[in-house]
């Protein structure tokens, strides 16, 4: 898996230089990459894309604590009845699931960028994984409540 490598979208290119500066949330575009793919799947937004930056090696993102796990992760709840997904012979296919929620996700940040006029990117992933953070809480709250007094118990 070492001499694969991940596409880019051409259209996020700018937003992934802006979030790897030295100025940016992350210290490389593969760290931005590896965000956005996570983002995308909490927000539901999988976009295919065409155009492509520069591929990045995947052994960089093997190389993160849970990058590897991320990949493969995404590919298992995109297609939960297919054991052969985490096959190497189906490393392409989670590749091609990993970028293209990674371009949702960029989608979702730009339009966020968009909507608030900001361009703190610091600060709007920063709420972002606060907002995640905060609904996770409460999903596992709500489902505590389920579990000691059933379904139902909220609907109040």
């Amino acid at each position: 898996m070492a001499d694969e490598r991940f596409r880019r979208p051409a259209d996020h290119e700018k937003l992934l230089q802006d979030l790897s500066s030295k100025d940016g949330p992350f210290s490389a575009m593969y760290e931005a990459m590896m965000f956005a793919a996570a983002l995308g799947k909490q927000k539901r937004k999988r976009e295919e894309f065409k155009n492509t930056g520069e591929p990045i090696d995947l052994a960089r993102v093997e190389r993160r604590d849970f990058g590897e796990a991320l990949i493969d992760m995404l590919a298992v709840v995109e297609r939960p009845d297919d054991a052969t997904i985490l096959s190497d012979d189906c490393i392409r296919e989670r590749i091609r699931i990993f970028e293209e929620y990674a371009n949702g996700g960029l989608n979702y940040l730009q339009g966020e960028l968009n909507a608030s006029g900001r361009r703190d990117l610091t600060t709007l992933v920063s709420g972002l994984v606060m907002e995640a953070l905060t609904a996770t809480a409460a999903e596992e709250k709500k489902d505590i409540v389920t579990d000691l007094l059933g379904e139902g118990a909220l609907d109040w």
